[in-house]
Formats: structure tokens, C-alpha cells, sequence
């Protein structure tokens, strides 16, 4: 099924190439809309080096004319000298000379701050735009990020971070080359129109060409964004401290690298094809070009033969119409690259554009200081975005202020999901959440967000320092030491610190240079630390424990339920030893809620409850 699926995919994307190649270029040129915006971004990025860079560029684009004129000049004095008789007054001749080495040394100068301030604003544009696509990240729905297709758009602005500094230069480039570009073009009319004539014959095609090519490339390009994610994750996890013993022990090399070779060359047989192609279109007009160039150069010399034109103006217009072409020939080249990179822009800008869900149905207040009565679930149903599965089905319950509630339920109940509601990562498909009589949705969801100090079985191992791992949850206050060490002593992590070499700034992961690993056990006790950071009002605990050993997490949950007296809690475990600290216990069964009460109250009345209880007990008699 999945080859069947790979050869529709493969055939859709060649008939998308196909039709690039007739000629439907317009998306490229309506690309070229977002420039503006760009030049915009990157102006208020440093206004002072982009306007430095503007006006030296506008200087540089006109020494490459000055410098021909002044190198016909220096020509035509030489031959003045050698037709002369008698003594010769060479003082002419080393002014000019002098005049065309300060111009070379001017330019290169030039050029040399160009390519520094260029640089420059290029580095601070990528860093700008990187922290911008991270804050939008952040700022976009659970759900969104979980949509393969959204994933896809993300992956592309992602990508082309760095290569919008590329595009920076291309656009400034094509700037001061075509300035001076219309100087050539004004010194060939004066002298010999009809060279125009052959110039565009010589580059016109070449660009026709190059721009149908470049919106073919973009899109296969962007025809195999998920292909290209699956080949980067199957280059991830072949070659991986992470999967290596899994590898080792399944045998599953070859599986993997067959895959990624099976993958890897059905886009190789596509990019193939486009490039051949692309290859013997650029021949047959590149020959045009050269023809042409020597067609000009016949009537170049033509006319000095006759005595129309002198030699030094041979030397000026045959060095101004190889330069002309040349740099049109690269000039147009670059558009394609421009247009190519505008696509690529649009990708970006789209995700930055991306407005969060809007809430405009619910008029906003203000979050209270604390819970006062409850949390109340009223007829909650819930089926994630894009499956018609209902997960959640008419959920009612209440949490009470300061109440400790266990969720507990078997793979697949809804425990999880039910947390990510209250939490809103998602919105509830039918039924509300009311936070003392008030739906939750009345509140700005990163104030309501803030009110929660939250621990995830699935929590990140970030490849930070140690201090920094337990900072992260509450970063404001990562650099008080003092707060550090005392959610490491509460999570049982202090033990596991001291142990390191470098204590608190042990660099975690093996990632960077010092860096070591933790085991599950000790990676779950410095995370663990991370909800002591912050006085919330309201913890949640799913499963963060279950890497600890018996005594490990027993202590653990004995700290937590001392910690959060008076508090309002959350847990998500499968030990019922812990379980069974809760004040009350929530059973959950096919997204419903099966049964409610204490752990004696469940015990009296065997449901669900009781027969998940004692077949645990029975493994430890």
C-alpha cells in the first residue's frame, strides 16, 4: 500500500513538473510581491548598515564604466604616442594611469565594506527572523503542530532561515548591477546601437529558460517536503547514539537504509530527468549567446578597420558589451534565483501570518488570583482535529479547591486527553470547562496556561545544563540558585547532582562537548524538579514518575502530596500505591467516566477500579 501510495505521489508530482515546464512561470513573478515586504523586515532590522550598504553599492556600480572609459583613454594615448614623431610628452599618460589605479583600489575598497556590512545585516536578519519563527511557533495551536500538512509549512519557513541571507544579497546585488547595467547600455547606444539589438538576443532565451526551470525545481521542491522529512529522519535514527542499540539488536540497518535508498532515488529519478532537461535547454541557448557575442565583436572590428572607430574604442565597447552580457547573463540568472527564493518567502511569511484560533465568541476577563470552589467538567466530548473518533464522551465531574484527583484508566481511556482540555491545548468539541461557574475560555489562555505547574510522562530531556533543565520551569527565574537547588531537593534530583562532575552546570545530553547522560530514572527526578519551580496554583502530574524505582516514586509522592497541601492536583499514574493517596480517584473507560469516589469507596464497590487494583497486587504476592 505504501509503494502504491509513494508512485501516486510520484506521478503527481511529475505531471505538477510537467505543467511548469509549458511555461506557467506566473507564480514565480506573483512571488515576487513579498520583496517589498522583505526589504521591509530587513530595513528595520539595522537601518543604519541597510542604508550604508545601499548607497555604498551605489557607488561601486558606477567605477566598472569609469574604469573602461579611462582604460580607451590610456589606449588611445599610446597609439597618439606611437604615431608621433620626435620627443613624446608622456605626462598625459601617467595621469590617466594614475586615475584607473586609484579607481581599482576605490573599488576594491568599496567592495571589501559592501561584503562586511552585507554580512552583517544578514547574520542579524537570520537571527531575527529564527526568534520570530520560534515565538510564532509557540504562539500556534497543539492541534496545528500536529497536522502533517501544517507540519509541512513549517518545515519550509523553517528551512529557509538561512537562505533568506542569501536572498538578501542576491536583491542587493541585482540592485547595483543594474545600475550599472544602464550605463552600458547608454555608452553602446551612443556608439553602436545595433549591439543592443544583439545582446538581447544572446541573453533573452537563456533567462526564458532558466525561469521555467527554477519553477519546476520549486516544485518538486516542494511536491517532497514530507519525503524529505522522512529521509531526515531515517538519516536521524540510522546513524544515532539514541537508536544505535535497538539497530544493533533488531538487525534493522539494512531495513532502514534499503528504505532510505528506496526513498532517495524515486526523488533522484525525478531531479534526474529536471536537470537533464534544464542541461540541454542551457547548451542550445548558451551557444546562441556565444554566437551572437561574436557577431558583435565582427562588428566591432568592422568598424575600427574602416577608421569609424578608434582603438581605444574597440577596447571600451567590446570590454563594454562582453561586460553587458555578462552581466546581464548573470543578472538574470540571479532574478530566477530571486523569483526561486520569493517562493520560499511566501512559504514564510504564510506561517508568520498564521493567527492563533480566535476566541471572539468569548468575552475576555481577568484570571482569578485562585481557585475559590472548583473546576467543573460539564458534558464534555472531544474528538481530535481531522478523525470522526470520539475520545472523550459526555465527561461530568468536579475538582474541588485544594482537592488531590487521580486519573486512572487503561491505555487509551482519555486521561491524557482530558488533561491537554483543562490545560486547553485543545478546545472541547462539544460541552465546556468552567473554572467557579465560569468557562475557561472567558480567560486569555496564556494567563489561564501560567496558572498550572504541569509535568508530562513524555517531558523533554532538554540538552541544557542541569540548572538550566530545572530552570525551564518557571525561566524567569533561572538564575536564582537558590530556588534551583531546592526543587532538586524536593524532587529527590540533589543526590542524582552531586554525582556529576560539574554539579549544577553539567551539560546534559550528549549532543555538545562535556555532556553527559542520564538514566530514565535520573532524567525523570531533574524534571520532576521542574514543577517546584514556581508556586502554582494548580499541579499536574501525568505519570512523571514512572522510570523511578518503587521506594524512588513512593518518597516522590509522598513529598508532593505534603508539598501541595491545600493545593489542587492532578495525577496520572499506573502505580496504585500512589494512586490511592489521591482524595478522590477518577476512572475512565472508553473516554467515559466509570466510576468516582475514594480508593476504600471504589475498593467496596468492585468495578473497573478493584479488578485493575488487586490484578496489580497479585503481581507483587
Amino acid at each position: 500500500m505504501k509503494i502504491w501510495l509513494l508512485s501516486l505521489h510520484m506521478a503527481t508530482n511529475l505531471r505538477s513538473i510537467q505543467d511548469q515546464n509549458t511555461g506557467k512561470v506566473s507564480l514565480n513573478i506573483q512571488a515576487l510581491k513579498y520583496i517589498p515586504r522583505f526589504f521591509n523586515e530587513v530595513r528595520k532590522t539595522n537601518p543604519v548598515l541597510f542604508f550604508s550598504n545601499i548607497l555604498l553599492r551605489l557607488l561601486a556600480s558606477m567605477t566598472p564604466i569609469v574604469m573602461l572609459w579611462v582604460g580607451k583613454l590610456i589606449i588611445d594615448e599610446i597609439v597618439a604616442l606611437v604615431n608621433t614623431s620626435g620627443d613624446t610628452n608622456l605626462e598625459q599618460l601617467w595621469y590617466y594611469v594614475v586615475i584607473e589605479l586609484l579607481l581599482v583600489v576605490i573599488s576594491d575598497i568599496l567592495n571589501r565594506i559592501i561584503s562586511i556590512t552585507e554580512g552583517l545585516i544578514g547574520d542579524q536578519y537570520s537571527i531575527r527572523s529564527s526568534v520570530l519563527l520560534i515565538n510564532k511557533t509557540a504562539e500556534v495551536e497543539l492541534y496545528q503542530l500536529e497536522d502533517p500538512d501544517f507540519y509541512d509549512k513549517l518545515e519550509r519557513a523553517r528551512r529557509q532561515t538561512n537562505g533568506r541571507v542569501s536572498l538578501l544579497s542576491n536583491l542587493l546585488g541585482q540592485a547595483q548591477d543594474l545600475v550599472t547595467i544602464i550605463q552600458y547600455i547608454a555608452a553602446l547606444i551612443y556608439f553602436e546601437p545595433w549591439l543592443i539589438l544583439i545582446v538581447i538576443i544572446s541573453i533573452i532565451p537563456s533567462f526564458i529558460n532558466d525561469l521555467k526551470f527554477s519553477s519546476a525545481s520549486y516544485s518538486l521542491s516542494r511536491g517532497w517536503t514530507a519525503e524529505r522529512r522522512e529521509l531526515d529522519y531515517l538519516r536521524y535514527i540510522g546513524a544515532n547514539d539514541k537508536t544505535a542499540k535497538e539497530l544493533k539488536l533488531f538487525g534493522l540497518a539494512d531495513f532502514i537504509s534499503k528504505r532510505f535508498s528506496r526513498l532517495s532515488y524515486e526523488y533522484y529519478k525525478v531531479n534526474k530527468k529536471l536537470s537533464i532537461q534544464r542541461g540541454i535547454w542551457g547548451s542550445i541557448f548558451s551557444t546562441l549567446g556565444t554566437i551572437a557575442y561574436y557577431g558583435a565583436y565582427i562588428l566591432i572590428i568592422f568598424r575600427v578597420v574602416t577608421k569609424v572607430l578608434s582603438i581605444g574604442d574597440l577596447t571600451f565597447l567590446s570590454g563594454a558589451f562582453n561586460r553587458l552580457k555578462s552581466k546581464l547573463s548573470q543578472s538574470f540568472k540571479r532574478f530566477t534565483q530571486i523569483t526561486s527564493a520569493a517562493l520560499n518567502l511566501k512559504d514564510y511569511f504564510e506561517f508568520i501570518d498564521l493567527q492563533p484560533a480566535s476566541n471572539d465568541a468569548f468575552e475576555m476577563r481577568p484570571m482569578p488570583a485562585s481557585i475559590q470552589y472548583q473546576f467543573e467538567c460539564v458534558d464534555l466530548h472531544f474528538k481530535y482535529p481531522g478523525t470522526d473518533k470520539m475520545v472523550l464522551q459526555g465527561v461530568n465531574f468536579s475538582l474541588k479547591a485544594g482537592e488531590k484527583m487521580a486519573f486512572v484508566g487503561e491505555n487509551g481511556a482519555g486521561k491524557t486527553t482530558l488533561i491537554k482540555l483543562i490545560l486547553r491545548f485543545y478546545e472541547p468539541t462539544q460541552g465546556k470547562i468552567l473554572l467557579d461557574g465560569v468557562d475557561i475560555r472567558h480567560y486569555p489562555k496564556k494567563e489561564y496556561q501560567k496558572f498550572f505547574g504541569v509535568i508530562f510522562q513524555d517531558f523533554v530531556k532538554y540538552e541544557f545544563n542541569v540548572a538550566e533543565n530545572i530552570a525551564v520551569g518557571n525561566v524567569a527565574e533561572l538564575k536564582n540558585q537558590a530556588l534551583i537547588e531546592q526543587a532538586a531537593n524536593l524532587s529527590l534530583a540533589k543526590d542524582v547532582i552531586a554525582a556529576l562532575p560539574e554539579g549544577y552546570e553539567q551539560q546534559l545530553g550528549k549532543r555538545f562537548s562535556r555532556g553527559m547522560e542520564l538514566s530514565g530514572g535520573q532524567w525523570q527526578k531533574v524534571a520532576l524538579a521542574r514543577a517546584y519551580m514556581k508556586d502554582a496554583r494548580c499541579m499536574i502530574l501525568d505519570e512523571p514518575t514512572s522510570a523511578l524505582d518503587a521506594r524512588a516514586e513512593f518518597e516522590a509522592f509522598q513529598r508532593f502530596i505534603a508539598l501541595t497541601e491545600g493545593k489542587t492536583s492532578i495525577i496520572i499514574s499506573h502505580r496504585f500505591s500512589t494512586v490511592r493517596m489521591a482524595d478522590r480517584i477518577l476512572v475512565l473507560k472508553d473516554g467515559r467516566v466509570l466510576e468516582l469516589g475514594t480508593h476504600e469507596e471504589l475498593m467496596s464497590d468492585p468495578q473497573l477500579y478493584a479488578e485493575l487494583f488487586n490484578l496489580q497486587a497479585a503481581g507483587y504476592q
